[in-house]
């Protein structure tokens, strides 16, 4: 089993379906819900999403005016590899241990994103995730990967 972390460069939630995130600087994380106060927080496998920050940059190189948050991400990570996580890689912050439980997203329709600059990287490299122990997470917390541990069953 092998190691890897990142930082948590923003963290972005939102009350209602279809509007922007907002980037907050703490957030209350609950076990087997979500992020408190966040809509897609529930009893099912897409609590949590995460995006590099490098994919966000990637964008703005298109030119897309994009910040963290702006592809629904919950958890903008700088650092840390987002795209190439796995299903039921663990990711430890602080009291917090998410495990992963889906990578990209099919994209029903394309957003502004897309029909901006032709392309848009959260169906292909964001990351789902459940929380497994809750606790609360400020940005700039050190974010652990561990790959592998779990693969074999809780």
């Amino acid at each position: 089993m092998s190691a890897e972390f990142g930082f948590i460069e923003a963290i972005s939630v939102s009350g209602r379906r279809g509007i922007a995130k907002t980037n907050v600087p703490s957030a209350l994380f609950v076990a087997e819900w979500g992020i408190k106060g966040d809509v897609h927080a529930g009893d099912w496998h897409r609590q949590v999403s995460l995006l590099a920050l490098e994919s966000v940059e990637r964008m703005r190189e298109m030119g897309a005016d994009v910040n963290p948050g702006d592809f629904a991400e919950n958890l903008t990570i700088r650092g840390l590899d987002v795209p190439h996580l796995q299903i039921r890689d663990r990711l430890i912050c602080g009291d917090v241990e998410l495990e992963v439980t889906q990578i990209g997203k099919e994209c029903h329709h394309q957003c502004a994103i897309y029909h901006s600059v032709g392309d848009c990287v959260m169906p292909r490299e964001g990351v789902f995730t459940r929380v497994v122990k809750g606790g609360r997470l400020t940005v700039g917390m050190k974010m652990i990967l561990l790959r592998g541990a779990f693969s074999f069953g809780h």
